[in-house]
């Protein structure tokens, strides 16, 4: 048998590269990995953003805080919790559109996206597990929620949606809220939904949701704040349909789960049950009362 020519093995090499050739010479395409990275940094246009399935229609969003001391209560295997020194407040869960999960898988995220927020995302958003780095923590929540806030022109990069969750930290200061109505972190005295939900109100409206986790003790422990938001960032949000209680109202606590150690959820804390506040304990995160 005669094998193909020189000639019609360059024609196949030249019909297989097709497709990528005329994909290069497509307007507003870079063919360079400089370029492709630059396209993605300050952000696309929706329908750039999102598969044909998806069409930008959530509404509302959920802000969740978290109480670190809270946190390694929550976990399965709670010697996995780590709590950096730096660390003496509420941090950051994330930024949900109710209803929407990892719309596109196409756009990675990467360090230098965010590069220039890093030092204030370690402190204001770290992973708050030992098997997690910060930045997987970070690429996990863009791949997940961020990729589907992105069809909003305000959220269509990894930064601009890391810049927003900051500006939205600062803005809900629940440490210093608390604090400043006698609400501190303790190991001995207990406090009641109706307590804090006063204080927190006037701040970030009545459709917030406040989460205890329980420890080994059964005891009901604070966890977790959930604020919610209109797409342009109004505080509270009552479109028909968006519950506290959708697919995406409740992702996996904090940092996701260790491997194979699964989180217990959070759920809203019982109004007649009292709960605890834990202080942040940074040697043995897991045991905030020794």
């Amino acid at each position: 048998m005669i094998g193909p020519s020189e000639e019609q093995k360059k024609m196949e090499m030249f019909f297989s590269a097709l497709p990528l050739l005329v994909f290069l010479l497509l307007p507003g395409v870079s063919a360079t990995p400089e370029g492709l990275w630059e396209d993605n940094k300050y952000g696309r246009h929706s329908s750039e953003v999102l598969h044909p399935e998806h069409n930008c229609s959530w509404t509302c969003m959920l802000f969740t805080l978290q109480w670190p001391g809270g946190f390694c209560q929550s976990l399965y295997k709670k010697t996995q919790c780590r709590i950096p020194q730096n660390i003496s407040s509420w941090t950051i869960h994330g930024l949900w559109p109710l209803h929407a999960q990892r719309c596109c898988s196409c756009w990675p995220m990467f360090l230098s996206d965010v590069q220039e927020l890093e030092e204030e995302l370690e402190e204001y958003w770290p992973s708050l597990l030992k098997t997690k780095p910060c930045f997987h923590f970070w690429k996990e929540e863009w791949i997940k929620h961020g990729s589907c806030a992105a069809c909003v022109e305000g959220f269509n990069s990894p930064l601009k949606y890391f810049q927003i969750c900051l500006k939205l930290r600062h803005q809900f200061d629940i440490y210093g809220l608390l604090r400043d109505a006698g609400i501190t972190p303790s190991c001995e005295r207990l406090y009641k939904v109706a307590e804090v939900q006063k204080v927190l109100l006037p701040h970030v409206g009545d459709k917030h949701e406040i989460q205890c986790v329980k420890d080994e003790q059964d005891r009901q422990v604070l966890f977790q704040v959930k604020v919610r938001l209109s797409r342009n960032l109004t505080i509270g949000c009552d479109h028909h349909g968006d519950t506290n209680g959708g697919p995406a109202a409740g992702p996996s606590p904090a940092a996701g789960p260790g491997p194979g150690q699964p989180p217990s959820p959070g759920h809203p804390c019982p109004p007649d049950a009292p709960f605890f506040y834990f202080p942040i304990n940074h040697e043995e995160p897991w045991r905030p009362c020794g």
